[in-house]
């Protein structure tokens, strides 16, 4: 069961001591679509309980390696490790049972069913019952029903959409349809969790809750890899950044050591990104 959401003190507060246990990796990962390299050798690592921020310009090639990662596309070099397996190659699901779940740019919901239905249904995905218990109705199959619909509930709660359950999902706010893809990620009890713009198009007050909702994440020791193009929230809320312009990292580090290169500063972010 899904902690209750600490107040946002410090979105920082998860920082450990001393190095994570690394549970996610990627080696030299490339992709060329035709003779166009969209990703060249890029190394990731990503630990227990970490949020490690993805960033560069529109084009970098970011959502490209979390299409890599979740198997929507295959890799044309490299590796991609979690916890000591090799998921290249694997189809989408196989990775999301592995335990790697992805919330998309674009909110992925079914828009004519409720929330409620949308979280039925991603829970379903991961819920290990067959056709024909469905037909005939098993007792295995009605205990599925009983503890996807708590354990939808309990998500929604840990979100803050509970009191939105049965609207419409393609009624609903942006920023609540942008937390519902995060609800239905969460469905899979994912490990590492790869998050696309959790924050695009929210108001302040929005993202502040947004970040609450992540960090709270991590809390449940689940570890975070973010697309965002927010850099007062990635420096905000990550333990490390890694920078990508068309394809090639530029420069990786802690937020602090990130905000100072130069090379990004030229690259991409600009010193007006940093005004407070």
């Amino acid at each position: 069961m899904m902690a209750e959401l600490n107040p946002l003190s410090s979105c920082r507060s998860g920082l450990q001591p001393y190095p994570p246990t690394t549970m996610f990796e990627t080696k030299k990962l490339t992709k060329y679509f035709g003779g166009v390299c969209a990703v060249n050798a890029l190394d990731l690592v990503v630990g227990e309980k970490e949020i490690i921020g993805l960033i560069g310009p529109n084009g970098a090639g970011k959502t490209t390696v979390f299409n890599l990662i979740t198997g929507f596309i295959r890799p044309s070099g490299g590796s991609i490790v979690l916890n000591g397996e090799n998921l290249v190659g694997k189809k989408p699901h196989t990775i999301a049972e592995r335990g790697i779940a992805r919330t998309f740019q674009i909110a992925k919901s079914f828009p004519q069913f409720t929330v409620i239905q949308n979280m039925a249904a991603a829970g379903h995905l991961f819920g290990g019952a067959g056709f024909w218990e469905g037909i005939v109705r098993t007792p295995r199959y009605r205990r599925k029903e009983r503890n996807i619909q708590e354990h939808s509930m309990r998500t929604l709660s840990f979100v803050g959409l509970e009191a939105w359950k049965d609207a419409i999902a393609g009624t609903l706010p942006h920023a609540h349809q942008k937390l519902l893809g995060v609800a239905m990620a969460l469905a899979a009890a994912p490990k590492l969790l790869l998050l696309d713009e959790p924050l695009e198009g929210m108001s302040a007050e929005e993202v502040d809750r947004a970040l609450e909702i992540i960090s709270a994440i991590r809390a449940q020791g689940i570890a975070v890899l973010l697309i965002e193009h927010n850099m007062r929230a990635v420096m905000r809320i990550c333990d490390k950044i890694v920078v990508i312009s068309f394809g090639e990292e530029i420069a990786r580090g802690t937020p602090e050591e990130v905000k100072q290169n130069d090379e990004v500063i030229k690259a991409y972010l600009g010193a007006a990104s940093y005004a407070e």
